[in-house]
């Protein structure tokens, strides 16, 4: 877990990272963590895959990483997910969300 209490795994292939999806949001910003998973607010409603494509949008805007580097490997049809971020390593993409989630909490 990072500092920030999100669940980031190193894989053969990546990182795993839990998130919370929450649709229909007024706008799409990462918000916060809730029982380990990044909290994302996404604009999408969650139909025909929208809000899937919009949560891989966010991530691959906030992480600064290629949209086909990241996948959904659990939860594709719930709000908590698995993602894998592809080619990336642990110790990076948690730096990169502490930093994120200290400006969310300002």
């Amino acid at each position: 877990m990072t500092p920030a209490g999100i669940r980031v795994t190193q894989t053969a292939s990546g990182v795993r990272l839990d998130v919370r999806v929450i649709p229909r949001a007024s706008r799409s910003t990462l918000d916060g963590v809730r029982e380990g998973r990044l909290v994302l607010r996404v604009t999408a409603p969650p139909v025909d895959s929208a809000a899937n494509e919009a949560v891989v949008r966010l991530l691959a805007d906030a992480l600064q990483v290629p949209k086909s580097a990241i996948a959904i490997v659990g939860g594709a049809t719930g709000r908590s997910k698995t993602v894998e971020l592809r080619g990336q390593a642990a110790a990076a993409i948690s730096s990169t969300l502490e930093r994120l989630l200290s400006d969310v909490k300002r």
